[in-house]
């Protein structure tokens, strides 16, 4: 099995979702790099395919595009890589925050949310989605009322269509909008009551040492190698995430008993393991095979910033 997932390997989806081809949507790539994959289009294609017990992918998009408002029924967790972006809320989306690179957002479930690069270039986030099979994705009406408009649709399976190259398939109808009522059994927060979902970059906050090299952030779960700690987001996620930081240091012996993935977000360095060492960049991803002990090596005076999300 192929552990090592390089980022410019993988292959993206420009059409991943019902509002693919709709005005501040349309300019949006989807990656799915870990995991059973998520999106709507059944050719999306998928770079380590094993179940893990979450999902991990990106997205990038240019500036005054991302994501329409949608629910998800597991937890959906963004990494700010690059750019500056507003996450907005609630069926109407008018609560929202600004994120940029470092920050960190953990979506409560059962809510509507939706993202924007509202930055001036090109950006790009990372995404942990709980479970194997996150469940499907609901939208609000207005964005499969529009979709349609441009000839994409869901059918009742939740499955994409092209209306303008394909047509129904027998025995299949189209989805239907969800009613008004379902519409207010979702969640809504305020501006404040999301704030503890939020993860700020701030310099040398909230960090932990390890040993004389490497520092550890609890970003969300309460472990890391049989240790506890408090994290920054209490929410249950199903997966841990930790940031790990170093500058020309080293973790020896790690063992995980989950599945496990280390995603580089800054800086490089050196995985060991099974006699085998592979050399992580940025934007890179390593799935770390069950019950053996690997190395983390960084030798450049770089700092180096390592999310480790683990199964629960």
């Amino acid at each position: 099995m192929n552990i090592l997932a390089k980022f410019e390997e993988l292959v993206p989806s420009n059409l991943p979702f019902v509002e693919g081809k709709l005005e501040g949507h349309k300019q949006r790539k989807n990656y799915s790099i870990v995991g059973p994959g998520v999106a709507e289009d059944s050719k999306q294609f998928v770079k380590i395919p094993v179940p893990h017990g979450y999902n991990f992918g990106a997205v990038s998009a240019m500036p005054n595009n991302g994501s329409g408002l949608h629910s998800h029924t597991t937890a959906e967790v963004f990494l700010i890589y690059s750019g500056k972006w507003k996450f907005y809320w609630g069926a109407d989306g008018k609560n929202h925050t600004f994120l940029d690179q470092g920050d960190i957002i953990s979506m409560p479930t059962n809510m509507f949310r939706g993202f924007e690069n509202v930055g001036d270039e090109e950006g790009l986030i990372f995404v942990v989605l709980g479970q194997n099979d996150p469940g499907i994705i609901t939208w609000v009406p207005n964005v499969l009322k529009r979709a349609k408009e441009t000839g994409m649709a869901l059918l009742d399976d939740n499955s994409l269509i092209d209306l303008s190259l394909n047509k129904i398939p027998e025995g299949r109808e189209l989805l239907k909008p969800i009613s008004d009522e379902e519409v207010k059994k979702f969640d809504n927060y305020s501006f404040n009551e999301i704030q503890p979902y939020i993860y700020k970059n701030k310099k040398n906050e909230n960090e932990i040492d390890l040993n004389d090299d490497f520092k550890i952030i609890q970003i969300i779960g309460q472990e890391f190698q049989r240790q506890k700690y408090s994290p920054i987001i209490d929410q249950k996620t199903g997966f841990n995430l930790s940031l790990l930081k170093s500058r020309n240091g080293e973790l020896k012996d790690l063992l995980f008993s989950k599945p496990t993935i280390l995603f580089c977000q800054k800086g490089s360095c050196s995985i060991s393991v099974k006699n085998k060492e592979y050399i992580l960049n940025s934007k890179d991803t390593i799935s770390i095979p069950i019950e053996n002990k690997i190395n983390i090596k960084v030798n450049i005076k770089e700092e180096c910033l390592l999310n480790c999300i683990s199964q629960i």
